[in-house]
């Protein structure tokens, strides 16, 4: 899209995030934004989060992902922002 920034969001989740439906809930909440990427447990607990797209869309998955509202519980959630990878299609778990 001309004119929309288009940036990849890199979120890392800790709290209680794995086995509690996290990477589901943020996998249909990314795709109602229309963002692509995944969401994926780590072997320390935590669960890694990228979304690529708009600006707008991926500020709107952060302010989700700390808002309380998620299954699970989350303790913090620490972002960083990059250039979009070039390919990335669809949002999966894994």
């Amino acid at each position: 899209m001309v004119g929309v920034e288009q940036v990849r969001l890199t979120v890392w989740v800790r709290g209680h995030v794995q086995g509690v439906g996290f990477r589901w809930w943020t996998r249909a909440r990314a795709l109602e934004l229309g963002l692509v990427g995944s969401a994926s447990n780590l072997a320390d607990g935590r669960v890694e989060v990228n979304a690529q797209g708009s600006r707008t869309a991926c500020d709107g998955l952060l302010t989700l992902l700390r808002s309380g509202a998620t299954p699970g519980r989350v303790d913090a959630a620490v972002e960083r922002w990059s250039t979009p990878r070039v390919g990335v299609t669809g949002f999966v778990e894994r």
